[in-house]
């Protein structure tokens, strides 16, 4: 199953080979972590990089109550995050994994909307802590046999304050927040939207 989903990611990616990164937590299975970046200029300022996770969807998630798990049934998915490569980015692969592995940590289930607190930087020097997921544009990957579809989700990272904000406010008046003060969520150096 990591194979389709492997192939589906590098279609979706036009055949770009991805950097891959490992990483394993007590008590689960590894989460890898693949880094596409493209073009002739990789480096560039408008050049956009992708960290999408891969394990997360060998199972689907289900409540952590559930009493019987259908191994087959249910929502699979992974983690996408698009930033622009002009600064780099320690670190992150390591909180993407861990968003990855909170389905099967926490029971979790990874929805549009979902806002996921890590509770550290996202990575080294970031003012981000925490996600807020959306669709990713990376259409699902069909699987063989009774399992369900794996969706993509694009994290978006967020600061303590904007956090706060969708807690009080919801992620709506966020995105508005980010559109009104022209706010481009691909900039890792980018500052966090005012709260008013």
């Amino acid at each position: 199953m990591i194979d389709q989903v492997t192939a589906h990611l590098k279609r979706a990616f036009e055949g770009i080979e991805p950097q891959r990164a490992s990483v394993t937590f007590l008590g689960l299975e590894s989460i890898d972590v693949l880094r596409f970046t493209g073009g002739s200029d990789p480096a560039g300022p408008d050049q956009e990089v992708e960290y999408v996770s891969l394990g997360c969807s060998r199972h689907p998630m289900g409540e952590p109550d559930q009493i019987v798990v259908d191994p087959n049934a249910g929502p699979r998915g992974e983690i996408v995050i698009r930033m622009y490569a002009s600064a780099p980015l320690p670190g992150l692969h390591r909180s993407v994994a861990m968003l990855a592995a909170a389905p099967a940590v926490e029971g979790l289930v990874l929805t549009a909307d979902a806002l996921i607190d890590l509770g550290e930087p996202l990575w080294e020097g970031s003012r981000c802590s925490a996600v807020v997921l959306e669709a990713d544009p990376i259409p699902p990957c069909a699987l063989t046999g009774d399992r369900g579809d794996v969706n993509f989700f694009r994290a978006i990272p967020v600061t303590a304050n904007e956090a706060a904000w969708i807690r009080l406010k919801g992620v709506d008046a966020l995105r508005a927040a980010w559109v009104e003060a022209g706010i481009d969520v691909r900039d890792p150096a980018r500052a966090g939207a005012t709260i008013g």
